[in-house]
């Protein structure tokens, strides 16, 4: 592409946020030589890797890529048999890490399993080198000194250092605390030429003896060796000449061991920089809240509510916009400030970064083009040095970008034909757009000339847009209105504004009616559209209110048929029961009697005979009215419950009268002291004594009931039905004036031990409670005081 759409269109400033998300000088590389491009293969590819690293960076904060030098000079060093210095050493050491980690975690990754669309081929490129990158690991710290561990000679020669260097102060700081410190101008040792010096006063340079390394400014202080010392510091001095000679034989020893992998080397490093790239791209996706594009080979353009990069997302109105597939050419009108320039830059801004494979600001679902080249005319470049006026400059850009375009590129272009003659620059204008219609680029221009609304009607492939102004306000809105041409504002302006109305009359009558005409039907598109979309929103969202009350209905109806299927299921399954039982019983009286039929020495059976075994084969018949059922009338009498029956609670055990009905299957039943809510189907009508003993005044004790145990096993039960029983035993107990109980739940998976317990920690009658002890149950039993 052109390299001037980069600045026009601020592409630049784009690519300067990203680098702020890189962390490798291969990124930073890959980043300068992005460029968009217009093969479908290598956009999809790269728009796949972003997306790749968007959930990467969702699920696990990125692939991990520390700071990386560029290790490109030190592979060419390599190549000519230099070798490295440690720094360069622990340079490429921190690349060959690197590999190792990144290899570790698309590992994991895969083991999760996370779907990948390109990164894990790209990561499959990479070499690991275990045995060289642990060799380098060990050898070589981080700031690129050697490790004492690099070669026991070396570590050999350091202890040596370390033994004589201590010697050597020892020696030195006598000098300065003892009776000779009187000669020293400071109190201290210090080093010059790498040796042990101490700093003398001038007037007593020959009282220590020795060698004199320098002095200082003024000449009052020598720095002295003394005498005694000299032997130790050439000891010093040849310790400190072996260690540099073997770190040199270590560092030529570590470069023969790296000069066989150099294109491992510059692969990895290459593979690295790119997952750093990656990483940039998917984090400046999060930064502007993008999505992934989709790519249309047709040009077939469809940007859903796009917003302008470098806007701040609190400040920028998002547009719809759309061309290629229905049109091809889009005529904008409207006011200065409106919105139009910015609208423009949006389009081709987006543009070109789907087809560098970036995420763009928009919403889902949106379609990007793959254009050639794509071009703009946009700001006033008059330039005084070459004596070009801003229409003159206009249209060098314009005869350029018509030399140079093609049928697959997009053109855009700021106000058409301005800087000279309206009606000729209209005209202009027109011949322009011919031109590009020839061609067969897509273009987007906006202009004020009222001719060119008529063009945007008439021509084929063409559409009129503007950008919507509140005429109550009188302040744009910056939201493109596709399909409606820009209307003139003016005289509304003026006379909001003030200007007196005589002045706004005659400037209307001198006003072509034919444009007032146009600019009222504009006013009503305009407002008709406005209702159209608000229309089309209210309605979108009943349609989402309605699909999910569709979906609502539609599960609780799938759920009622598996009920309906199920309970049908276990019906037939008791019916086959009953069947069976009475199949089996009319077999054994048939068995019956024709036993007695063939007794020998027995008349026939008699009629009393039979009439009792029909009556036994008609017992079989199950009543199917419920209203001739005796035992269910019977049972239905006992729950016809009331005030002030004295009635027996089941689960209890225990006597009580009823004090109220709360509801349909609830009743409030007083035992003893307490009174508690019971459930209509846990009572019974108390049978009532034939003669009772008068009335006296009684006490009520808590005493322990024998019908109650102090343990309850819940092993082998349903969690629903065991955590309704403990509800009902803990009752139980403290009716029975039980101090501790004993709950045994096992083991097992630990669900039933779990409901226990929080049903334990929410009861506000249980004192404490905790596991038995080791030899009656451990953590299989709970013991509860109450």
């Amino acid at each position: 592409m052109n390299e001037k759409i980069f600045s026009t269109l601020a592409f630049d400033q784009i690519k300067a946020q990203l680098k702020s998300h890189l962390t490798s000088a291969g990124g930073r590389t890959e980043l300068n030589a992005l460029e968009p491009s217009d093969d479908q293969a290598t956009v999809q590819e790269a728009i796949d890797e972003t997306k790749d690293g968007a959930d990467i960076l969702r699920l696990a904060n990125g692939v991990p890529i520390p700071k990386l030098a560029d290790i490109g000079p030190h592979v060419k060093r390599l190549s000519i048999d230099g070798t490295l210095s440690g720094t360069e050493l622990a340079e490429v050491s921190r690349v060959l890490q690197t590999v190792a980690q990144v290899v570790a975690f698309f590992a994991d990754l895969a083991d999760r399993p996370v779907a990948l669309r390109r990164l894990y081929d790209v990561v499959g490129q990479l070499v690991h080198l275990p045995d060289l990158t642990r060799q380098l690991k060990v050898a070589v710290e981080d700031d690129g000194r050697l490790t004492d561990e690099a070669s026991p000679e070396l570590k050999r020669i350091r202890h040596r250092i370390v033994t004589i260097e201590a010697a050597v102060r020892n020696q030195m700081n006598g000098y300065t605390r003892g009776k000779e410190a009187k000669y020293l101008s400071d109190t201290l040792v210090t080093i010059r030429d790498d040796r042990y010096v101490l700093p003398v006063r001038a007037e007593y340079k020959s009282h220590f003896g020795g060698i004199v390394h320098d002095q200082s400014a003024s000449g009052q202080t020598l720095y002295i060796e003394p005498q005694a010392v000299v032997s130790e510091n050439n000891r010093l001095r040849e310790a400190q000449i072996a260690e540099r000679q073997e770190e040199r034989k270590i560092l030529l020893a570590l470069s023969e061991a790296l000069r066989p992998y150099q294109a491992e080397l510059t692969q990895n490093s290459a593979i690295l920089g790119h997952l750093d790239f990656i990483n940039a791209k998917a984090a400046y996706a999060h930064d502007l809240q993008a999505t992934e594009p989709i790519v249309s080979a047709d040009n077939h353009v469809a940007l859903r509510q796009a917003r302008h990069p470098l806007i701040a997302r609190d400040r920028v109105v998002a547009n719809d916009i759309e061309i290629g597939e229905h049109y091809k050419a889009i005529v904008i009108t409207g006011p200065n400030t409106g919105g139009k320039t910015i609208t423009l830059k949006t389009l081709g801004l987006v543009q070109l970064m789907a087809q560098s494979g970036l995420f763009i600001p928009a919403n889902e679902m949106s379609t990007v083009g793959l254009f050639d080249d794509v071009f703009a005319d946009i700001g006033d470049e008059q330039s005084i040095e070459a004596n070009l006026s801003t229409f003159s400059s206009h249209m060098e850009n314009i005869k350029r970008i018509l030399e140079t375009a093609t049928r697959n590129s997009l053109i855009l272009i700021d106000e058409l034909g301005a800087g000279t003659d309206p009606q000729e620059g209209a005209a202009l204008a027109i011949a322009i757009l011919d031109e590009i219609g020839t061609i067969g680029s897509d273009v987007v221009v906006t202009t004020h000339y009222p001719e060119l609304k008529a063009y945007g009607y008439n021509r084929p492939e063409t559409i009129n847009a503007s950008m919507e102004f509140d005429n109550e306000t009188l302040k744009p809105t910056y939201r493109l209105l596709i399909g409606i041409p820009g209307r003139s504002n003016a005289l509304d302006i003026a006379q909001r504004l003030g200007l007196s109305s005589t002045i706004v009359a005659e400037a209307r009558e001198l006003t072509d009616s034919d444009s007032q005409d146009i600019n009222q039907m504009i006013a009503d598109l305009t407002a008709q559209k406005r209702q159209a979309e608000q229309d089309a929103q209210q309605a979108a969202k009943d349609l989402a209110e309605s699909n999910r009350l569709h979906e609502e209905l539609q599960a609780n109806f799938d759920r009622y048929l598996r009920q309906k299927e199920q309970l049908m299921t276990e019906a037939k399954q008791r019916a086959n029961r009953v069947v069976d039982d009475a199949e089996k019983q009319a077999n054994q009286i048939i068995k019956d009697l024709r036993k007695k039929q063939l007794e020998v020495g027995k008349t026939a059976v008699k009629e009393n005979e039979l009439i009792e075994a029909k009556g036994q084969l008609n017992a079989l018949h199950q009543e199917t009215t419920l209203k001739k059922n005796r035992v269910l009338n019977r049972e239905k009498r006992k729950h016809q419950l009331k005030k002030g029956d004295e009635v027996l609670v089941k689960s209890y055990g225990q006597r009580g009268v009823i004090m109220d009905k709360l509801d349909k299957n609830h009743f409030e039943v007083q035992m003893g002291i307490l009174k508690m809510k019971i459930e209509a189907n846990d009572l019974e009508k108390a049978v009532v004594e034939e003669a009772k003993e008068p009335k006296q005044r009684t006490t009520v004790h808590r005493t322990r009931s024998e019908g109650v145990s102090p343990t309850l096993d819940l092993r082998g039960h349903r969690y629903e039905a065991a955590m309704a029983e403990v509800d009902r035993f803990i009752d139980s107990a403290l009716l029975a004036g039980y101090p501790s109980v004993t709950i045994i739940h096992g083991k097992g998976t630990g669900a039933l031990r779990q409901g226990v317990t929080q049903y334990l920690q929410s009861n506000s009658r249980v004192k404490s409670f905790g596991f038995s002890p080791a030899n009656a149950g451990g953590d299989g039993s709970t013991i509860v005081k109450l």
